[in-house]
């Protein structure tokens, strides 16, 4: 046993050496960097930050930041074509779909990158075709005006309308359709309600459907 320790030990301080001497190097890279260097690194910064900046303004002109309704068909088109990445809730008036829309709410404000709508299903006879649209609620997630995902129902989200935010928030993420940044993008949920929270508001819900 006492050997199984002393090996553990070695392996530990070797770590420990490795960890140090990467700490050591970047510490004397700073130390190396002289006034110019330092200007160079901020002017840097101040770009990438104004070009964020830029890019939210324009986001936020487009509408992201909220989740909003797409009244018409001939809209849905104008909206896929100006974002670039776009998450289009089809919902009909049951409960599966406003448990749905709470969810979306949420994201939509943690990520402003993504423009996040919805779209009267059984008011757009053309698109729900086109896309396929049977079971509701879905969710078409957009990139680049192209339909490259679909969340059909609950089935990916555990089968029940108590999935929590971070559940869908985790798989919109998978399908690239927005930034996931871990725990810093779900500081707005958590202020509202802990993780896997239902969302429920209704002690006589109806089942997801299909049309």
């Amino acid at each position: 046993m006492d050997k199984v320790q002393e090996i553990v030990e070695k392996q530990v301080l070797t770590v420990a050496k490795a960890v140090e001497d990467k700490l050591d190097e970047e510490i004397s890279a700073l130390d190396r960097l002289d006034l110019d260097d330092i200007e160079v690194l901020r002017e840097r910064r101040l770009q990438q930050m104004k070009k964020m900046a830029e890019k939210r303004s324009r986001w936020m002109s487009l509408g992201h930041g909220e989740y909003s309704e797409i009244p018409t068909e001939k809209e849905f088109f104008s909206v896929v074509k100006a974002s670039e990445r776009v998450v289009c809730h089809f919902y009909r008036e049951n409960w599966p779909c406003k448990v749905m829309d709470k969810h979306l709410s949420i994201l939509a404000k943690q990520h402003v990158e993504t423009r996040f709508v919805k779209i009267n299903a059984e008011k757009s006879p053309y698109l729900a075709e086109k896309l396929r649209i049977v079971v509701l609620p879905t969710l078409a997630l957009i990139k680049n005006a192209k339909v490259d995902n679909y969340v059909v129902g609950f089935d990916e989200l555990g089968g029940t309308d108590e999935f929590s935010t971070e559940e869908l928030e985790e798989r919109l993420a998978k399908a690239e359709v927005i930034i996931f940044e871990g725990e810093s993008s779900r500081i707005f949920s958590k202020s509202k309600a802990q993780s896997k929270k239902s969302v429920r508001q209704s002690s006589n819900p109806d089942s997801s459907d299909s049309e």
